[in-house]
């Protein structure tokens, strides 16, 4: 079983930055890919940024060139840091965790940005 505690989310203006965090605890064997997905009010969850265990990153055309995904494999923890941010940003993000083909999800962190 695997809990994921997610950090960092909050009010910032348009063009400000945030940095998410999300801590991966408890039993599990070995963690495949851990990301970050978000959902805006009255829309489907969408993936925003993704990193297997080899380090490799796949990122929404959306959010490119704007967030960064990260994580330190000996901490179990996956970042998001966040730059340029706009208003269509404001979403509740989701940390997720894929480890032995189970997925796993935190609680969620609300990001809103002001325009």
């Amino acid at each position: 079983q695997v809990q994921l505690v997610e950090s960092g989310g909050g009010l910032v203006q348009a063009g400000g930055s945030l940095r998410l965090s999300c801590v991966a605890s408890g039993t599990f064997f070995g963690i495949n890919a851990m990301g970050w997905y978000r959902q805006a009010p009255g829309k489907q969850r969408e993936l925003v940024a993704e990193i297997n265990s080899g380090g490799i990153t796949g990122v929404a055309d959306s959010v490119k060139g704007r967030f960064t995904i990260s994580r330190d494999n000996a901490k179990n923890t996956v970042y998001l840091q966040m730059n340029s941010l706009k208003h269509e940003d404001t979403a509740v993000y989701y940390c997720h965790v894929l480890s032995n083909n189970v997925n796993y999800w935190g609680q969620g962190t609300q990001v809103t940005v002001s325009s």
